[in-house]
């Protein structure tokens, strides 16, 4: 398939366009991923546990993922003109009293309504500069709004419009597994040394959750001498933490963890993957004692989906192209681009290029078209040409913006993601540990 350069209408505009045309013809066949992205997220909370279409739609959902309700007929029936209307009055009756959040990777139709628009760290940053806020409404996923609670004031309500927005790779790692992958690496260390630090006070093992994990992910690192970070800060992280470990434990994303332990130079055959699924992870004994780094088997369904077949295609079709690529990409595909850098990296690195420049970005296609229509002078696709956009992100619609905000104005809080504090209190340690170390300008 050929590339596809995308028109600066946003994504929704265009899966409508393909999937239900309005003369009538068939849907376009093999332009999006699923068919059914056209249709309102609320068609899939009445659905069994699932992520919803799009990139994540074939993972496995666990058991335990809140689930959100039915969203009342008035908004799930209302148009895109009267939910705008709903949604800017209602900004305005509460004023200062809401602020509203929006991830690079929300549709258009929702950004629009965002007081800040940033990744997960920057939007949680971002919202401690509105203290008047009593509530704070993320337009994001679960782990965003629980690091966001986090982060707030006590005073302060975090609300997730859709309880369905979740995460499948921060999903691949939970509190019950990681545990007990650290309790069969204690014993295996325990065998060549010990667990207590070493002659250098360096201990076995030291964890490192990516910022794209649970509350009790950080707090697990928290309470043993771990830390969390960003797909810009990776790097600086793992530097901590060999200064205080003789390993790392990085978990739940694989690629980040191979990609920027690669690039520091630890060759790849000490770095083995932990299949939670698999006895010692799928390892040996030995292979662990040797490991410097070990990653998790997880992966973000996103940027997974980039190839390095479709880099050679944009080569091709466009010479002379810049590719530009997530790091949360497989390492062959972020080998084979001219740069990797987290979203933040990306916006800035599109924003500074000299005008009439062409991009393919491997990223979430929802922010790589929202750059094309900001950028007009710039050539920018996305790497895959088949729009499959991130499936929770996609959950997060006007219709449930707009019943959130309403409900606020009625003194209603609906859907508080609330981390309890025993959960809370560890995982800002982690998250303290971070922030310790010298800022960087771009976090994902």
């Amino acid at each position: 398939m050929s590339v596809s350069v995308l028109s600066p209408v946003s994504v929704d505009v265009t899966l409508q366009a393909l999937l239900k045309p309005k003369d009538g013809s068939a849907p376009a066949k093999g332009r999006a991923c699923n068919s059914r992205l056209a249709e309102g997220p609320w068609v899939f909370d009445a659905m069994p546990a699932g992520y919803g279409p799009g990139a994540s739609e074939e993972d496995v959902i666990p058991a335990d993922t809140p689930h959100q309700g039915v969203l009342p007929q008035e908004y799930r029936t209302a148009s895109a003109e009267e939910l705008d209307l709903r949604i800017r009055a209602a900004k305005a009756a509460l004023g200062e009293r809401a602020v509203v959040m929006g991830h690079f990777y929300q549709r258009d139709e929702v950004i629009k309504y965002a007081d800040f628009v940033g990744d997960s760290f920057q939007l949680a940053q971002a919202a401690k500069t509105r203290p008047k806020a009593e509530a704070i409404v993320f337009c994001g996923v679960h782990f965003m709004a629980e690091t966001s609670d986090m982060l707030s004031g006590a005073h302060q309500s975090v609300i997730l419009p859709n309880l369905a927005a979740g995460c499948s790779m921060a999903d691949m790692a939970d509190l019950d597994s990681v545990t007990e992958c650290w309790e069969q690496l204690e014993e295996i260390y325990s065998q060549v040394g010990g667990t207590a630090p070493n002659s250098e006070g360096k201990a076995p093992v030291i964890p490192v959750t990516y910022m794209n994990s649970s509350a009790a992910l950080k707090g697990f690192c928290g309470e043993h001498g771990g830390i969390v970070c960003t797909s810009s800060n990776a790097a600086k992280v793992l530097e901590w933490a060999f200064e205080r470990g003789e390993r790392v434990l990085f978990f739940p994303d694989q690629h980040l963890g191979r990609n920027t332990a690669k690039k520091m130079g630890i060759p790849l055959e000490q770095m083995p993957t932990w299949n939670p699924n698999k006895p010692l992870g799928g390892n040996t004994a030995a292979g662990l004692q040797s490991a410097k780094v070990l990653l998790w088997h997880g992966f973000c369904s996103v940027h997974k989906r980039f190839s390095v077949e479709q880099i050679e295609q944009a080569r091709r079709e466009f010479p002379g192209v810049r590719v530009i690529v997530h790091p949360e990409c497989p390492m062959e595909v972020v080998d084979a681009a001219d740069a990797s850098g987290s979203t933040d990296y990306i916006v800035k690195a599109i924003a500074a290029a000299p005008s009439g420049s062409t991009f393919a970005i491997g990223t979430e296609v929802n922010l790589v078209t929202r750059l094309a229509g900001q950028y007009p002078q710039h050539t920018i696709f996305c790497l895959d040409p088949v729009i499959c956009p991130c499936s929770t992100m996609y959950r997060i619609h006007p219709g449930y913006l707009a019943w959130v905000l309403e409900s606020l104005e009625k003194g209603v809080v609906l859907n508080r993601i609330k981390v309890a504090e025993d959960v809370a209190v560890p995982a800002r340690v982690a998250l303290e540990r971070m922030l310790a170390l010298k800022p960087t300008v771009a976090r994902a």
